[in-house]
């Protein structure tokens, strides 16, 4: 059985009275434990189905399952890793994690003990006390990372999470992501991410996905037979790109 699976999903926005269909019908499955990308071009959707899976807005057609159920009937966990860290800017790193615990977890010795957890993690011990506008770009996408991973996701999802860092700071998150995601002991064990980046989709998925511009459907997916850790720089990984830029362009 699928874990996720959104089935024939449609959306539509209201404009100064005009109907705009952003989605147009998509369908597409995740397994458990696997790595999938949402590749396509800006405005066919791919936010608006982020934004779906946290509960934020509905489908205006389809529905959502996770675990062979409507999203929403049973309590999931779900985090997000968004563009923008979105920290805030009163809180230091410790407390910006702990505030994501407070709906699960009563004990503040034991929030402590989660945030102080992942902080190692994500490579930032050090850091407990200092304030987001003391950090550098990377080190705030760790305290992002940090506190959607704090709360054992079952589904962890990727809003473009790299494209505001630098090159180096990129790919080391990319490294460290997905070192976490193969770990057994540490969450996530599922993973949807959302880029425009084909080579770090090609780098860290099992699966992509590719949807064509708006009104979006899925033009195909492509499954990624690489062996990890990927190199990134032989003539197979190039070749992958390329297969999946000709399906971009297919349309």
């Amino acid at each position: 059985m699928d874990f996720l699976y959104l089935d024939h999903i449609g959306m539509e926005y209201d404009t100064e009275g005009k109907k705009l269909i952003s989605i147009k019908d998509v369908s597409f499955s995740v397994k458990k434990n696997e790595f999938v990308s949402l590749i396509g071009p800006s405005g066919c959707g791919k936010s608006s189905i982020i934004k779906m899976l946290l509960g934020l807005i509905k489908p205006t057609r389809g529905s959502i399952y996770m675990n062979g159920r409507k999203l929403g009937e049973n309590e999931e966990r779900i985090s997000v890793v968004f563009q923008n860290p979105a920290l805030f800017p009163w809180l230091d790193v410790k407390k910006n994690i702990e505030v994501a615990l407070e709906p699960f977890i009563k004990d503040p010795d034991r929030r402590e003990e989660i945030a102080l957890k992942y902080i190692k993690i994500v490579g930032i011990d050090g850091f407990e006390e200092a304030y987001p506008k003391e950090l550098s770009g990377g080190m705030k996408q760790r305290v992002s990372i940090a506190r959607a991973l704090a709360t054992s996701p079952e589904l962890l999802l990727l809003d473009e999470p790299f494209v505001g860092l630098d090159v180096f700071s990129a790919q080391a998150i990319r490294e460290e992501l997905l070192d976490l995601w193969g770990s057994p002991d540490l969450p996530p064990n599922t993973v949807l991410m959302v880029t425009h980046n084909v080579d770090e989709a090609v780098q860290m998925s099992d699966r992509i996905i590719v949807l064509s511009a708006r009104p979006s459907t899925v033009l195909g997916e492509m499954r990624i037979e690489l062996p990890r850790p990927r190199n990134t720089r032989s003539d197979d990984f190039y070749k992958t790109v390329d297969d999946v830029v000709k399906l971009m362009s297919s349309a």
